[in-house]
Formats: structure tokens, C-alpha cells, sequence
């Protein structure tokens, strides 16, 4: 059905592509080969820029402001084939490119494989999971990401993992984070301290030696919301804390590349309720960049 159209009611999405510089970029990348669960993650980024449509860029305050009138946003379309060494390298490149011409690079998942090669490309020394798991599995999967970074030189003690559940990681990996000096915040250290104190102790540790990036997996919230995600389990975050921690972390400029990924569009109820919550959290970077 065909999205209404009002002259005093914009939508957000439909961003041109980068020319000069720009506040925050958008950046495809479907990759999904490598992924331990089935997934059609590579029909995402697509099904995401939809979505935007069903929302306004307009954030309340007061006074309100309008995302589109307050930040220069591109959309840099889509990486091809972003998978295996080859994929990885354009990844790199493509997200390097833009880091040059953008204070914030957004990647739209694909699989959680993409952190790898987004944060490498963005030059980071600090990283941020809003993760159920420690994806430092051996080999190389959607489950590797983390401890591929630390083997290629990204200092543990700079990588803050928050959201990490009971029942979805094994004692051998909780072991490795632990000899890794990683920190780690769980769950339901999240619910009991909250959005933000979790964000400024994750931005210290993450931040204390220069840019961070942000990895969303979408799989850290509960089921009943993000159902599209194939490793999301009942009790996770609600989709009000996913949103106060990716809106808290890009209020620190030091937050400068974001993936949001493990968010399979082929997989998703009939109300699109987990691709919606994805461009929900494309939004709230945007806010915390607008709020900084």
C-alpha cells in the first residue's frame, strides 16, 4: 500500500549520495555467506531504507527539530558482494572512503561478519557491542568478528560488550573475553543500571585511547520484538532500551562508525516489527549525532 503523502509531514530516508562533506553516511552491505544460522540477511539494507519511509525525521524536544534540516545525511548505496577476503577488502576501502567525508558512517547489515572489515576501514581503537553474544568464535563466521579484531591488533581493553545474555554463550568463550581483559556488561546489569550510565562507562573504556565503533546486533532484544533475528531469544532488551543505548553512544563524537546487523528481512513477522526497530535505530544515531 502506498505511503501517504503530506507537504507538512516529511519522511525520512530517500538521502541523496555523498557530495562534500556530510554529518552521517549510509552504507549497504548484505552479506550473509558466512553466517552460522540460515539467514536472507543480504535482503536487509534494502527492506531497512523502506522502512525509514514509515517514519518522520523529527525528534520532539522541545524545541522539535528535524534530522533532515539539522544534519547533512547521504545514502552511499550498497558494497557488492561484501563477503569472504576479497568483499572484506572493498568493505574496508568503501568505509575509509567515506570516513574522509563523514563524521559518522552507518553500515545497514548483513550479518554480524561486517563488523570486522567496517571497523577496520573506519580506523577505530575502540569498540562497542550492543550484542546477547561475545562473537569470538574460532574461524570465520558472524561469530568471529570480535576476536578476529583483537588477532588483527585492536587492544582488548578498549572493547566493551554490553547486553550479553545468560543461555545464548558457552563457558569457553565467557572464559576467553575474561583472559582477554574485555568488559563485559550483561543483561541484567543493563536493566539495573540503565541506558545511560551503561553508555558513559562503555564510552570511557572503549574512547580512552581515540574513535570507537559501534556494533548493533539487533539479536540482543527480546524475541516478541525482534523475531527476524535468527539468535534472539525471549527475555532480551526491549526495543526502548536498544534505542536509549544507540542514541546515548553517538552523542559522543568519539562514535564515529555504526553497523546494524543479524537482521534477517526474509525472516520477519508479517508487521515488519524487526526491520522497523533496524531504521528505528538508524534514526536514533542520527538523534545522539544532532543532540551532541
Amino acid at each position: 500500500m502506498a505511503l501517504s503523502s503530506d507537504p507538512l509531514w516529511p519522511r525520512a530516508g530517500d538521502w541523496p549520495a555523498p557530495d562534500g562533506q556530510v554529518d552521517a553516511a549510509l552504507l549497504g552491505l548484505p552479506a550473509f555467506r558466512t553466517s552460522l544460522s540460515p539467514t536472507g540477511a543480504h535482503a536487509t539494507p534494502a527492506a531497512v531504507r523502506e522502512a525509514l519511509r514509515r517514519f518522520s525525521p523529527t525528534l520532539l524536544g522541545p524545541p522539535p527539530i528535524d534530522l533532515n534540516e539539522a544534519l547533512r545525511i547521504a545514502d552511499a548505496g550498497d558494497v557488492d558482494d561484501p563477503d569472504g577476503p576479497e568483499g572484506e577488502t572493498r568493505v574496508r576501502d568503501r568505509v575509509g572512503e567515506l570516513r574522509a567525508q563523514s563524521d559518522l558512517v552507518i553500515a545497514l547489515g548483513g550479518d554480524n561478519s561486517v563488523t570486522y572489515a567496517t571497523a577496520q576501514g573506519a580506523g577505530v581503537s575502540g569498540l562497542i557491542t550492543l550484542d546477547a553474544h561475545f562473537d569470538l568464535r574460532d574461524g570465520v563466521s558472524n561469530g568471529s568478528p570480535v576476536r578476529r579484531l583483537v588477532e588483527d591488533g585492536l587492544d582488548p581493553l578498549r572493547i566493551v560488550q554490553i547486553g550479553i545474555a545468560d543461555f545464548a554463550n558457552s563457558v569457553a568463550y565467557a572464559q576467553r573475553a575474561a583472559d582477554l581483559g574485555i568488559t563485559v556488561i550483561t543483561l541484567d546489569e543493563v536493566r539495573r543500571r540503565g541506558a545511560e550510565d551503561v553508555m558513559i562507562e562503555a564510552l570511557a573504556i572503549a574512547g580512552s585511547a581515540g574513535d570507537v565503533h559501534l556494533d548493533i546486533d539487533v539479536d540482543v532484544c527480546d524475541r516478541s520484538v525482534a523475531p527476524g533475528c535468527p539468535a534472539s531469544i525471549p527475555g532480551g532488551l526491549e526495543a526502548w532500551e536498544l534505542r536509549a543505548l544507540v542514541r546515548a553512544a553517538t552523542g559522543d563524537r568519539r562514535v564515529v562508525s555504526a553497523d546494524i546487523v543479524e537482521v534477517d528481512a526474509t525472516a520477519d513477522a508479517a508487521d515488519g516489527r524487526t526491520v522497523r526497530l533496524a531504521a528505528l535505530c538508524v534514526l536514533e544515531l542520527l538523534a545522539g549525532r544532532a543532540l551532541a
